[in-house]
């Protein structure tokens, strides 16, 4: 082989070996009103400030389908044709709260978790699983039993969790919006931390 033909074949190995390594990958985030930001600015939320924590990362980009309101049925609905479009590597699953606020059936809850589970590994992405709680005046035992769904999904599919989205925030008055539901500016830096500390072992992983 004459010494220009090697001298453009080692030059295209390693051009294609800087494009994957520099290759964008999506996260994507799929929640309710506590990803989508409700009530701040974009750029205070939990899912920017991860964004920034990743910066000098060039590999990841956080891809934001939160939706306020929205439960883990409509997720199941909007999921395939997000996980078609952006085809991310892992998704960040954090449905359920509206389900529990409205009573629903935990079964219900399971089976669409599940199934978005399901449907994500299909489409090659890994999940990392967002516990939720809801407030004890639903009765001890539906709120003990919708705080063990989350680890029950993630023991069965061998997922990490972060166990409790708003830990840190829950038991803060001062951390909330005048509804006393939705966290303020000053609690996503929290949020991000707890989300953030699971994430980075999935990242470091990969």
């Amino acid at each position: 082989m004459h010494r220009l033909q090697i001298f453009l074949l080692t030059i295209m190995a390693f051009a294609n070996h800087s494009y994957a390594t520099n290759a964008t990958e999506n996260i994507l985030v799929f929640g309710d009103s506590l990803s989508a930001g409700y009530g701040i600015k974009v750029e205070q939320g939990w899912v920017t400030l991860l964004q920034k924590q990743l910066s000098e990362d060039r590999r990841w980009r956080f891809v934001n389908a939160s939706v306020s309101g929205e439960t883990s049925t409509g997720g199941l609905t909007r999921l395939p044709a997000l996980l078609g479009e952006h085809k991310p590597k892992i998704v960040i699953l954090e449905l359920g709260a509206n389900d529990g606020l409205r009573g629903q059936p935990l079964t219900l809850l399971q089976k669409n978790l599940q199934a978005m589970i399901d449907a994500s590994k299909t489409a090659g992405a890994k999940v990392l699983l967002v516990g939720m709680q809801i407030p004890t005046n639903y009765g001890p035992r539906y709120t003990r039993e919708f705080r063990e769904t989350y680890s029950e999904l993630a023991e069965k599919n061998n997922l990490p969790l972060v166990p409790f989205l708003l830990e840190g925030v829950a038991t803060n008055g001062n951390l909330f919006q005048n509804d006393g539901l939705h966290p303020n500016a000053e609690a996503q830096a929290i949020i991000a931390r707890n989300v953030s500390a699971m994430l980075m072992t999935m990242l470091s992983e990969k």
